[in-house]
């Protein structure tokens, strides 16, 4: 990927390089409000070693675009609140949206780049963070362009000069900058390995060598039109992938007709509830993380399923957040953007109630989203979650389930009660109707998300309390297992 230590840098055409940048950056500006009319965006990640022009480049890719419908975004070590977050949430809140143009100074590559010491499992997790990312963000149809700016030793010792010796630029120099050179040759390995690694076929690098810094840019300038142009007048609908054989019904196979005595419940309620309160201080004290989610049938009980479960716990320590149908915002980002929003912080918990999973049920069922979008999410959602796990997260997901009976006669016993009329919608009679595709999806969803790492509990909610009570016996034994591994 990187050029040979002693290869000359590239030269340009003439006709690259008698044109004027203010003119191709009016150009890459015509393209952008092309974009700014689509469901397409576009992501360009400017990186490369320290004092080699990333700041001179962006503001010719950025001189002749609308401040209204751009950002850049500059990434560098987290901050002490961004460390509090799993490792992505920086960057997927700040992916682009539809019609628009991201620019990362840095990215997430930076971790990587900035540590030659890394051995090869963490390297190699770091990897599928990214790969994970940004296949994501391109299956959302965000075009992912890749810059590296590229400099011999020479050159670098002499920019860091010139930097020195600038009245103002000077304070972009730091640390980084004198560790890269006096270790050039094991940056350049380092490097080397890490683009390698990392350039895959939907988003390449394009390593930037080139003589002076406005033919530099006048070589992105020209990819990035290039490749907006080809992004702008491709189909981007894709085949469906078929999913995985698994044909297990796992639904088929939960006793729902399972209860619990009242005198039981009562019995046991109140001292599970306090341990599960205990362990969330643990949690706190410990700087853990635990994500729940529940989903399950309309009014299967998740709600005061999670009443319960939450009755003794400090309201400090965690969050309920109530998945709607999403906002006019959160349509124009990738559909897991407000779901990393509110994964909790360190020595917390956020508890789902619905979640991501809707990506594979209500859109999929009401048809919100293509079937091969759809398809695609479990492979998503299943890497998202592999990620969480590995950053020391624990996600726990709960499936409560009735049958279509129970269902209509608890959607009847709302009508009829006029303390409960309120959670009756015209949207839950049309689901009961459509009971059996749900059945389906559910089964769906089990089959291609329960994984040995994030497994799906199935719950019976035919009897509330027998449910509540499931739930908390579970929660507690897999938070203190989560917590003894420590």
């Amino acid at each position: 990927m990187l050029p040979k230590k002693q290869a000359k840098r590239e030269k340009v055409s003439n006709d690259l390089s008698n044109q004027k940048r203010s003119d191709m950056g009016e150009q890459l500006a015509a393209l952008h409000r092309e974009l700014m009319e689509t469901d397409k965006s576009m992501l360009i990640i400017v990186d490369g070693w320290e004092s080699s022009g990333k700041g001179y480049l962006l503001k010719d890719l950025t001189r002749e675009l609308d401040p209204k419908h751009y950002e850049v975004s500059l990434f560098e070590e987290s901050s002490k609140d961004e460390s509090q977050h799993p490792y992505l949430y920086r960057f997927i809140t700040k992916s682009p949206k539809k019609g628009e143009i991201v620019f990362f100074d840095r990215s997430f590559y930076y971790d990587l780049f900035n540590d030659p010491s890394l051995n090869d499992e963490t390297l190699q997790h770091y990897i599928e963070d990214i790969s994970f990312i940004e296949e994501a963000i391109s299956h959302d149809d965000t075009l992912v362009l890749k810059l590296f700016l590229h400099q011999t030793k020479q050159e670098m010792k002499e920019n860091i000069n010139d930097l020195e010796n600038d009245d103002y630029r000077h304070v972009r120099l730091d640390e980084k900058d004198y560790h890269q050179l006096k270790h050039y040759d094991d940056y350049y390995k380092h490097f080397q390995k890490i683009l390698k690694q990392t350039n895959f076929e939907r988003s390449p690098w394009h390593v930037l060598y080139l003589k002076g810094k406005k033919n530099t840019s006048r070589k992105a300038l020209q990819l990035c039109m290039d490749e907006l142009k080809n992004h702008l007048s491709t189909d981007l609908t894709r085949s469906e992938t078929e999913l995985a054989g698994k044909s297990e019904t796992p639904l088929d196979q939960v006793d729902l007709s399972l209860s619990i005595s009242d005198k039981a419940y009562d019995k046991e309620l109140e001292d599970l509830q306090k341990k599960a309160g205990d362990l969330l201080y643990q949690v706190y004290i410990e700087e853990k993380a635990v994500i729940v989610v529940y989903e399950g049938t309309d009014a299967a009980g998740k709600g005061g399923n999670i009443q319960r479960l939450t009755r003794y716990m400090d309201p400090r320590g965690y969050d309920v957040s109530t998945t709607a149908a999403p906002t006019k915002e959160e349509q124009s980002r990738h559909y897991l953007w407000r779901f990393y929003r509110d994964f909790p912080t360190l020595g917390r918990m956020t508890v789902f109630d619905r979640s991501w999973y809707g990506r594979v049920l209500v859109e999929r069922i009401e048809e919100l989203t293509p079937a091969y979008r759809w398809k695609e999410a479990y492979g998503e959602i299943n890497q998202m979650e592999h990620n969480l796990d590995h950053q020391g997260y624990l996600v726990l997901k709960y499936l409560i389930i009735i049958d279509k009976e129970e269902q209509l006669e608890r959607f009847e016993a709302r009508a009829d009660d006029p303390m409960k009329e309120h959670k009756l919608t015209d949207e839950d009679w049309r689901n009961h109707e459509q009971f059996d595709a749900y059945k389906e999806a559910m089964t769906d969803m089990i089959n291609q998300t329960s994984t040995d790492h994030t497994p799906w509990k199935i719950v019976s909610g035919t009897s509330k309390k027998y449910a509540r009570i499931e739930v908390l016996k579970d929660f507690i034994n897999r938070v203190t297992n989560y917590l003894d591994k420590a």
